[in-house]
């Protein structure tokens, strides 16, 4: 197993944190989710850097990443920005891995660069959410929006949202309930938050996924209670070059539940 690089980088016009191993074998880029981080990816990346060149990256306005005030967080932003590191680090075929709201992102990603892609591997992606509604996106603009939403974030029980990624709550560990608790702590998170409900553009449409040809493996927990599991079933439908594999007793975060049978299915589908 390859030793796994730390630090924080410059990419366009912000600094984000990564972790990498580059190996000169078939390279992937991990994108975790919503209020996520590299964390996310913790069990599975070591597994990974077996065959593969693996770069995680906390995305901008997450995990340890700025939380630029100036940055657009769209999709089609945070697409431009995945392109960005594929240049950055002098990447070639890569193979993008998305969890959640993450799977939207490399949809974009390939939607926008579709010579730099090579497989899409979707993992509980999220999908046909439309965008934030008018009224939601004027009280963005609001002095104190910020501070509702930080009000909001934080009356939540980090346990309890855990709880509802789980399948096997025995999985919920101090370490990660630590590590989903640690951005909250952030004030300038949450005004990263506010411009994300501000930019954020609806998913792609059935006709958008219907163009995308690269080959695209869907993996989901058939007890996924934040992105079901007809979700899936739909963007299989709609992507013309798609299989779908599904993991029984297994919620939304199956980085965490599932890493091993994660690890063999993506190894096998690239190779």
């Amino acid at each position: 197993m390859s030793h796994i690089q730390k630090e924080t980088i410059s990419i366009g016009e912000v600094t984000v944190y990564c972790e990498y191993v580059l190996n000169g074998r078939p390279p992937i880029i991990l994108i975790h989710g919503f209020v996520s981080s590299t964390y996310t990816f913790n069990r599975l990346m070591p597994l990974l850097t077996k065959e593969f060149s693996v770069i995680a990256i906390d995305l901008p306005g997450f995990g340890r990443s700025e939380k630029s005030k100036t940055f657009i967080y769209s999709f089609s932003n945070y697409a431009k920005f995945i392109e960005e590191c594929i240049q950055y680090f002098k990447l070639k075929d890569v193979t993008i891995i998305g969890h959640s709201m993450g799977g939207q992102i490399a949809l974009y990603t390939a939607q926008l660069a579709p010579y730099k892609v090579k497989n899409l591997v979707l993992l509980c992606s999220s999908g046909y959410l439309k965008s934030a509604k008018k009224p939601l996106i004027y009280c963005s603009y609001l002095p104190f929006f910020r501070f509702f939403v930080e009000q909001y974030i934080r009356k939540k029980d980090i346990k309890k949202s855990l709880e509802n990624v789980f399948y096997n709550k025995s999985f919920i560990t101090e370490e990660l309930i630590e590590e989903f608790t640690r951005p909250l702590t952030e004030k300038d998170f949450y005004t990263s938050l506010q411009r994300l409900l501000r930019y954020r553009e609806g998913d792609l449409t059935s006709y958008q996924l219907s163009k995308i040809q690269i080959p695209t493996l869907l993996i989901w927990g058939e007890e996924d209670r934040v992105v079901p599991l007809k979700i899936g079933q739909r963007l299989v439908q709609d992507l013309p070059n798609a299989k779908l594999i599904t993991y029984e007793k297994t919620g939304h975060l199956v980085t965490e539940e599932r890493p091993n049978d994660l690890y063999h299915h993506i190894a096998s589908y690239i190779s």
